[in-house]
């Protein structure tokens, strides 16, 4: 039999060494208390714990300056601090201590010991070896679902041509980086790629960054300047958001694509380039025309071959590369141990519907390698939205419906075969396990509820080789 772990508490409100020893000792740990900090210096001398949980202010040496303490002899060992006082210098002070977490009080028991199995389940990953850190791929393009594949063979396709492209997606599906990527693999790849969002540049000035300007074309134009147009000269323009470009520069724009020149402002000599043009929208271009809001011959000069990206939701499958990928771009950028997702993580970032798409993925990654406690990532550590927004996806009738119809999608693009003979019986093992748990066990009427006979339900009880028990609690 394994040893149990060691905790140590330290506080010196006696009620709350009582009540923590017996909830963790109740959990199978092994737990000492102390009224104060110097009667801990002296115990480490001859003896560590696996974790320790020390308040804040108590007579004598703070929780901090203990905590200090303990860095210097035992940097590994965990310790979370508690307070009544949770204000923001003891958190910042806590963290920048070392702490592995800060807990206020008044805390919910349950949830202090959770903290503290973490802490020791921490402690344990920091004395093996960390996994060696993967080597980001070559392309941040990553993706092996069926829709990626077909932005990759287009991106193959137009891979010796100057041709212009429009590109198809939802904010956050990464147009830039396919842009990047059909600049890079085009004959133009040795000359400049410049990008312009339409929706980040002020209407008054977007002609000005696209054509740029004389000196003392308006107020403020003191030097010329050119524009994104000539920065181009001889690569690639990627006007991103296309569909927020205003009227007269969609006037402006399809002049330059017909004859390869265009004015600066305020200038009265042509200047003329040979520039790719790539465009973006999340917007529909044909509805657009269609108000009356975008050139429809712009619109057709532009929508010469068309890109679609996929939601992050359609290519649930790639969400494990991705995070793999986003998890140790944060780690080398911040300096800091990549994290790893618990494969029950990785599967609950698989059922959200991810609005932000890629980016939202990306920007949870960041967050993650900088909040997460632990090197392994557990559910309960992601971003609280998340949890929130899986919890109003549950409220929905069709939620088992939809995971269902992801799970078969996934298994199916694995290339698995007879999905039907693994799904079956898990269905019927779990309807099975809720019928009885709605009757107490009783078989009878958990048949009815399930709409089979009794001898029916015994069957599949056997065949599922479920462990229910007996019919003793037939009425």
């Amino acid at each position: 039999m394994s040893k149990p772990y060691n905790v140590w508490i330290v506080d010196d409100d006696r009620s709350i060494r009582w009540v923590l020893e017996r909830s963790m000792e109740q959990e199978g740990l092994s737990v000492k208390v102390f009224e104060r900090a110097e009667e801990v210096l002296k115990a480490l001398a001859s003896d560590s714990p696996d974790a320790m949980v020390t308040d804040i202010r108590m007579p004598g040496m703070d929780g901090l300056e203990l905590l200090a303490k303990i860095q210097d002899s035992r940097p590994n060992l965990p310790v979370i601090v508690m307070t009544a006082h949770s204000d923001l210098e003891s958190a910042v002070a806590s963290y920048q201590g070392g702490a592995f977490e800060y807990l206020p009080k008044p805390f919910d028991v349950d949830e202090a010991v959770a903290l503290v199995k973490r802490a020791i389940s921490h402690a344990r990953e920091q004395s093996t070896p960390a996994p060696e850190a993967k080597p980001l791929p070559s392309t941040e393009i990553i993706g092996e679902a069926p829709a990626m594949q077909e932005v990759f063979r287009a991106i193959g396709r137009l891979s010796h041509s100057n041709i212009t492209v429009l590109i198809n997606g939802e904010s956050g599906t990464g147009k830039e980086l396919v842009a990047h990527a059909l600049h890079q693999h085009s004959p133009r790849a040795q000359n400049p790629f410049i990008p312009l969002n339409m929706a980040a540049i002020p209407k008054d000035l977007i002609e000005s960054e696209l054509f740029g300007h004389e000196k003392g074309a308006f107020t403020g134009a003191q030097v010329q300047r050119r524009g994104r147009f000539e920065q181009a000269d001889g690569g690639t323009l990627f006007l991103d958001e296309i569909g927020d470009m205003p009227a007269d520069t969609q006037t402006r724009l399809l002049r330059v694509l017909a004859d390869g020149e265009f004015y600066r402002v305020g200038g009265h000599t042509s200047v003329k380039v040979d520039v790719r043009i790539i465009a973006a929208t999340h917007q529909n271009l044909e509805t657009l025309v269609h108000e009356g809001r975008f050139r429809e011959d712009l619109f057709h000069r532009l929508n010469v071959i068309r890109v679609h990206l996929p939601k992050l939701s359609e290519r649930r499958e790639d969400i494990p590369k991705l995070t793999d990928y986003f998890l140790t771009k944060a780690a080398k950028e911040l300096g800091v141990e990549p994290k790893t997702l618990l494969t029950s993580t990785v599967e609950y970032l698989q059922q959200l519907s991810w609005p932000g798409n890629v980016r939202q993925l990306e920007n949870t990654c960041r967050w993650i390698t900088v909040m997460a406690s632990g090197r392994e990532v557990h559910v309960d550590d992601l971003p609280p939205e998340l949890l929130e927004q899986k919890q109003t996806e549950s409220t929905s009738n069709a939620r088992w419906q939809t995971a269902l119809h992801n799970w078969a999608d996934q298994a199916l693009s694995k290339g698995q075969n007879g999905i039907l003979d693994i799904a079956v019986p898990e269905f019927e093992k779990v309807m099975i396990e809720v019928a009885l748990k709605h009757t107490a066990g009783r078989r009878r009427d958990a048949a009815e509820l399930l709409g089979w006979g009794r001898n029916t339900l015994t069957r599949k009880i056997k065949e599922l080789n479920l462990a229910l028990g007996s019919d003793e609690n037939e009425s």
